[in-house]
């Protein structure tokens, strides 16, 4: 048997019953040694690689289907297709199965498929009876027909014969005569067995009846026969609906009648399994498979032959984008490419990708850029459902277009910045649109789905783009809303809007690092936003929330001092305290935040809540959130306090060579008294604030009084400026704390008191860490001088219901 090519695709049927493509080839006949007999063999096309390699086993059932359709199952729930390019080649094929098999190549089935519980009937059918014998097609015989079509759909085999029976004797048209002259006459009796006897041949499930009944002369009785349901009172008027009712529009004359005519069968036999077909129960879902796989292949068929067809598509785009069209005409060549593309969702991954690229090729997102910004609400909504189908299917061929636009047109042409507008400018009160599109923006933007294989720059040059060209149209509602520090519109729809700008940003947070912080800063982002908190829409509330969460999760101290620097927190505790007792979702959200601040032991933050708000939270007490805070807090200042002590005490201990130098410097007898007079007096005050802390006491006599120390001036300005940068060395090691300088430092003399006896010397690194001390111990001081603001503050406000704890000078 010499080898014959002929170029298929290759096709399996998955688990959801539908079939997934497994590649084009082309197919041969050949007696393979190693399955010792004639095997189907398919070569991939593009690598020569075995796609298939199937045996022809002398029982397997294999069916011819369409002209160019061979399907077979080769095991339980695994069913193979081949698809031929040329109906020859199928035909030829099929000769060489049906010569293996000792069949008639004219059948259109080799084998009666033989199931283990079908073994008791072989009994029932006599061995020397091919064919089930169908009753005389009369009037009076028409419930005889529906009994015996309706008994064979639980066995296998008799299904098998009865359609060889219904191909082999013309009978489906006899049966469609006869339903003309029942209609004819009024015979209900009649419709009825004839509405079984269809709808049981339709359960046949076979391929060669379906030609035969959805034929251009044979589909509309056959939908006539499926309105006289028995269980209706009045019959259904389909065939009304289709002729009058549904009509096909010709957006660009379609001059093949092969495809004209695919086009109308498809749509009918789609309307007669969605509309008229009840819904199949779980143990007739099978039945129905190939009506679904002629339905599929028939949509490849329309989207192979459109797609090849360069002049059809061409007209279509080039009427689409040109300003002379008429709405009324554009609105159908924007449906008609809609539906063009749902069908494409029929074909397998690898087709897909080439349909994409010929609407790619023929321009179909500068027609989609200039159709989003028409007027007519019907023809916007098509275009952002074409729009959804290419960023779902390629985001990155989107992101190039954007990226190739012309940099000298205006923003707002941009199709990202047309895409936002839509979303801004949805009329729908529920933002329907809006919602979609942002779900879209997303995606575009979602840093997982830009392959760095393909091309390592796409991430940076597409989110630097977007943040120069198309970030601030996103945000311009929110920074108008928000200007002047008050939500200037509070409407549910402009909340809903907002709440989707919100999420957008809250997603940017997430995934995008260096750009997104670079704008937060840059437009003092985080306030305007946190203006959201006294919105009366919870769910916006939420969301600003929500936002500043997602930066503080980052624990970025960058973020951390511009929150401290704003004094962010306030609008989130007003809301706190506005919110009373009420145990709400807000509640819940806001004591969440802090008590993530406390588990992951944020520092900054947490010096800055309980400096600033402590007073304000501390009656709060059905969560210990916020005494947990001040723990964390105490505990701080305590380690850093012995810490510094540690210093002090080593700072004490040097070794001879310093004394040394110290004793033989003797141009510098005057400072070195100085700095043991510091130490002495610096050790005894500092003693007694220890004292003083453990006992409750709120300040240190010793500072006090004004007696202990003289001020010198030269002194003073040396201590200051040590005092300052031990502070800020003491910065470093305290997570970003501010250390606090107080007014005047504390200096001392010697006995002659006159400045010009005072030398200053150039100290070593030991004296400085201990100098660094006074600005801790002044600590009690600010506090008093923060308690002292705070009652005047509390006097200055006794007529306002609420506190409002502010950042002390």
């Amino acid at each position: 048997m010499s080898d014959t090519r002929r170029r298929v695709k290759v096709y399996t049927l998955n688990e959801d019953r539908q079939w997934d493509d497994r590649g084009t080839g082309h197919v041969s006949s050949t007696f393979v040694e190693r399955l010792k007999g004639i095997s189907l063999l398919v070569r991939a096309e593009s690598d020569g690689s075995l796609l298939l390699e199937s045996k022809i086993s002398p029982n397997t059932a294999y069916q011819k289907q369409q002209d160019t359709l061979i399907v077979w199952s080769e095991a339980d729930n695994y069913d193979l297709a081949l698809s031929f390019q040329e109906k020859a080649g199928c035909d030829e094929i099929w000769e060489k199965i049906c010569q293996v098999q000792g069949k008639d190549p004219a059948l259109d089935i080799t084998q009666d498929p033989i199931d283990e519980s079908e073994e008791d009937h072989f009994e029932e059918i006599p061995e020397t009876t091919h064919l089930v014998e169908l009753p005389p097609c009369e009037l009076g015989r028409l419930e005889e027909i529906a009994d015996l079509v309706t008994s064979v759909l639980s066995s296998p085999i008799r299904r098998e014969k009865l359609a060889l029976a219904l191909m082999s004797e013309g009978y489906i048209k006899k049966l469609l005569g006869l339903f003309r002259v029942c209609e004819d006459l009024d015979n209900r009796e009649g419709l009825h067995h004839l509405y079984e006897i269809v709808r049981g041949v339709l359960f046949l499930n076979k391929a060669a009846l379906f030609e035969v009944m959805f034929s251009d002369d044979c589909i509309m009785d056959v939908v006539g026969c499926l309105e006289y349901d028995p269980a209706l009172v009045q019959p259904k008027r389909h065939r009304e609906f289709l002729t009058k009712t549904a009509k096909f529009k010709e957006v660009i004359p379609i001059t093949d009648s092969e495809l004209r005519q695919k086009i109308h069968q498809t749509y009918r036999v789609q309307y007669i399994q969605d509309i008229i077909l009840p819904t199949p129960s779980v143990f007739e879902e099978n039945f129905l498979s190939t009506l679904t796989s002629f339905i599929f292949f028939n949509k490849v068929e329309i989207v192979s032959m459109l797609q090849e067809d360069e002049k059809f598509l061409t007209e279509v785009f080039a009427q689409l984008t040109d300003e002379a069209t008429e709405e009324s005409k554009r609105r159908e060549l924007v449906n008609f490419v809609k539906e063009f593309c749902a069908f494409s969702q029929t074909l397998q991954p690898q087709n897909r990708d080439a349909f994409y690229k010929t609407l790619a090729n023929l321009g179909i997102l500068p027609a989609l850029e200039i159709v989003m910004g028409m007027d007519d609400l019907q023809v916007r909504a098509a275009a952002i459902d074409i729009f959804s189908y290419l960023v779902e299917f390629s985001p990155s061929m989107v992101r190039e277009f954007v990226m190739q636009e012309p940099q000298q047109t205006e923003d707002d042409v941009l199709l990202i910045n047309v895409v936002i507008k839509q979303m801004i400018c949805d009329s729908d009160p529920e933002l329907g649109g809006a919602v979609q599109l942002m779900g879209l923006l997303r995606t575009l933007i979602d840093p997982e789905n830009m392959l760095a294989s393909t091309n390592k720059t796409e991430k940076t040059e597409f989110l630097s783009f977007f943040y120069k060209y198309c970030m601030h149209v996103l945000t311009a509602p929110l920074l108008a809303n928000t200007a002047h520090d008050k939500n200037s519109k509070d409407n549910f729809q402009t909340a809903q809007l907002l709440a989707l700008i919100l999420e957008l940003l809250t997603f940017c947070v997430e995934h995008h690092t260096y750009h997104i912080k670079t704008y937060i800063m840059n437009k003092d982002l985080l306030r305007r936003v946190l203006v959201l908190m006294n919105s009366k829409h919870t769910f916006l509330a939420l969301c600003a929330l929500r936002f500043m969460r997602r930066i503080i999760g980052l624990k970025d101290e960058y973020y951390n001092r511009y929150i401290i620097k704003g004094n962010l927190f306030e609008p989130v505790i007003n809301a706190l305290l506005d919110n009373g007792t009420r145990y709400n979702l807000l509640n819940s959200a806001i004591i969440e935040l802090f008590e993530f601040i406390k588990v992951e032991d944020i520092k900054s933050l947490i010096a800055h809540i309980v400096d600033n708000f402590y007073k304000a939270l501390e009656s709060i007490e059905y969560v210990q959130t916020f005494k947990g805070l001040k723990g964390r807090y105490e505990q701080e200042k305590d380690r850093q306090s012995q810490k510094l002590n540690r210093y002090r005490r080593d700072a004490r201990s040097m070794d001879e060579d310093e004394e040394l130098w110290f004793n033989d410097d003797d141009d510098d007898d005057d400072g070195e008294a100085v700095e043991r007079r510091m130490e002495e007096d610096f050790s005894d005050s500092y003693e007694k604030f220890m004292e003083a802390k453990k006992g409750n006491l709120l300040s240190c006599e010793c500072f006090r009084h004004p007696g202990n120390f003289v001020l010198n001036s030269r002194i003073t300005t040396w201590s200051s400026s040590v005092t300052a940068g031990a502070a800020n060395g003491a910065n470093g090691a305290n997570n970003g704390k501010t250390g606090t300088i107080p007014p005047a430092s504390p200096a001392v003399t010697s006995s002659n008191s006159s400045s010009s006896s005072v030398k200053t010397v150039a100290l070593p690194a030991t004296p400085v860490v201990k100098t660094a001390l006074v600005g801790l111990v002044d600590y009690p001081d600010d506090e008093d001088e923060e308690e002292e603001d705070e009652e005047e503050e509390e006097q200055q406000q006794q007529q306002s219901p609420r506190k409002r704890p502010r950042l002390s000078s």
